[in-house]
């Protein structure tokens, strides 16, 4: 594939190398000429020092043959605005932004595009390993919104039904897994002392969920 990096600092430095390891053209961006030397001695894509709004720019890289750009500077607004022309005048196939404030991120979304927001889900993973490890988990969706936790049934919840234990509306079990056999749960199987538990949960829910484990004659 042929992908544009805009932005070449440590996010766009890193994923550039990578792609290039795995054999892709690549071609990076940046307005700062000295910003393209953090790329590795190694690295044999394409850089274009310059505004990457210029139409000139753009068309150096290669925007008109492109399979993906990611815009991955420090410029929230700059993000947004080279992503939505990728994909609206360029029609770019796939468009990533990465999301640097919090606070700017529904401006990404109020263009419908693909976010990476680092700082929010940096924040969230390390609260999540903050906790006591009574559901570890496994997989993150979109920006740490719903993740898929994996929870090994406590010998105190032996005989408690699946609906006692999860939250309504906030948590969803997705397999329940007994003497390594995986199936489809429904709300009423009662669960089993070291049952595994795949869940999908918001914040919310699995804190609710903690809870519920930690008096587990509760409802």
């Amino acid at each position: 594939m042929h992908i544009i990096i805009v932005g070449c600092g440590r996010v766009g430095t890193e994923l550039a190398y990578r792609l290039f390891q795995k054999g892709h053209q690549v071609a990076v961006i940046d307005q700062v000429a000295a910003s393209l030397s953090n790329l590795p001695a190694d690295f044999r894509g394409h850089t274009v020092q310059g505004e990457a709004l210029a139409t000139d720019v753009l068309r150096r890289a290669g925007i008109e043959q492109a399979d993906g750009l990611a815009a991955v500077t420090n410029s929230d607004s700059l993000n947004a605005v080279v992503a939505h022309v990728a994909r609206t005048v360029y029609h770019v196939p796939q468009v990533v932004v990465r999301n640097y404030h919090p606070r700017w991120r529904t401006l990404h979304e109020a263009f419908g595009l693909q976010v990476v927001s680092s700082t929010s889900w940096g924040a969230q993973r390390i609260e999540e390993l903050l906790y006591p490890t009574v559901a570890r988990s496994v997989l993150s969706a979109g920006n740490g919104e719903v993740e898929i936790y994996e929870l090994i049934v406590p010998e105190a919840w032996h005989g408690r039904s699946l609906q006692d234990l999860l939250p309504t509306g906030e948590c969803l079990a997705v397999a329940l897994s007994r003497v390594g056999k995986a199936i489809l749960p429904s709300s009423e199987d009662r669960l089993e002392a070291g049952d595994i538990v795949h869940l999908s949960a918001t914040m919310a829910g699995i804190d609710t969920l903690r809870a519920r484990l930690q008096t587990p004659q509760g409802s």
